[in-house]
Order: C-alpha cells, then sequence, then structure tokens
C-alpha cells in the first residue's frame, strides 16, 4: 500500500497543532458532508455528523496509526457509523402524536432530476447506497471503498452491481431517463 498523504497532518493533528486542525478540515470537510448528506437525506444532521466525525479525529488523532486502511478510509468509516447511529435513532423514534405544525417547505418539484436520483438513492438498501456513494460521488477506488465498508472487493462489485439495477429500476418507474 503506498504511502498515506494525511498522515503527516494527521500526526500534527494529534499533536495539537491548531494549524494543521485547520488544514484537515478544509481539506476533507466537503467529502465527509456529501457523504453524510447522502446517507441521512438531511443536510443539518450531515453538519451535525461531521462535526462528530472531526471532533473524533481531534480526540484520537494522537492515537491513530496507519494499518491496513488509509486515514481517508478510517474518516469515511467513522462517518459512515455516525449516520447508522442517526439511522437507528429514526427508526426507534415512536410517537402516538401528530406533530401539530404543518411543515413550511415546499414539495419537491419533480422535475428536478437530482432531488429524484437523491430520494432513489434513499430507497435502495443501505449497504447498497453506501457502496455506490463511496464510489461514485466519492470518489473512492473500489479497493478503498471496499476497505471502508470492511468486506472484499467482490462483495463490494456485486453491492455496486444490484444497487445500479435497483436505482435504475427506480427511476425508471419515476419516469427519469438516463
Amino acid at each position: 500500500m503506498s504511502a498515506d498523504p494525511d498522515e503527516e497532518l494527521v500526526r500534527q493533528v494529534g499533536a495539537g497543532d491548531p494549524a494543521a486542525v485547520r488544514t484537515l478540515v478544509a481539506r476533507k470537510l466537503p467529502r465527509i458532508l456529501a457523504l453524510a448528506s447522502r446517507m441521512l437525506g438531511d443536510a443539518a444532521e450531515a453538519e451535525d455528523v461531521a462535526q462528530e466525525t472531526f471532533v473524533r479525529i481531534w480526540r484520537h488523532a494522537s492515537g491513530w496509526r496507519r494499518g491496513n486502511a488509509r486515514f481517508d478510509s478510517w474518516i469515511h468509516r467513522v462517518t459512515l457509523n455516525l449516520c447508522y447511529d442517526r439511522l437507528r435513532r429514526r427508526r426507534e423514534w415512536v410517537t402516538d402524536e401528530v406533530p401539530d405544525v404543518v411543515d413550511p417547505a415546499p414539495l419537491p418539484d419533480a422535475r428536478e432530476e437530482p432531488h429524484l436520483i437523491e430520494q432513489a438513492l434513499q430507497a435502495i438498501a443501505p449497504r447498497q447506497r453506501e457502496a455506490i456513494i463511496l464510489v461514485y460521488y466519492q470518489e473512492m477506488s473500489n479497493i478503498e471503498a471496499a476497505a471502508t465498508l470492511e468486506i472484499s472487493v467482490d462483495a463490494l462489485e456485486s453491492l455496486l452491481s444490484r444497487g445500479r439495477r435497483a436505482l435504475q429500476a427506480i427511476l425508471a418507474r419515476d419516469g427519469v431517463h438516463e
């Protein structure tokens, strides 16, 4: 495995260098926000997850050692785990009461194709969604994405194939042509 381009920066963060923290956040925040937004479908929750991801990096940077995965794979794994926690809490939230306030947000415009694609992503199986987001949106190689998901490359490719088919079926059903 080639040298990790983030290794020295993470070492500096672990040593308490404020400039290194700012550099790391500037370098990684857009990708972490994009990952969390796509996983959760909610920008505010994605910001919370990104913030918690960087708090964890700050807390654990001094003990981080390059192992089987690059730092970028590790930070994506942390973000995915935080997203899983939030998704589990969503499922666990049960109430007998109907909200008193109607959501003031406008209904989505069905002609907005990017919105439909994001909606379709939310409708496929979570592991397929993760694989597609890491490879196509986060631009990870199959090897990096497999390491992040802690699965084999063959398993990742299977998830990607099933995920693409599921997305195509949903988009075809909704009348979106590729």
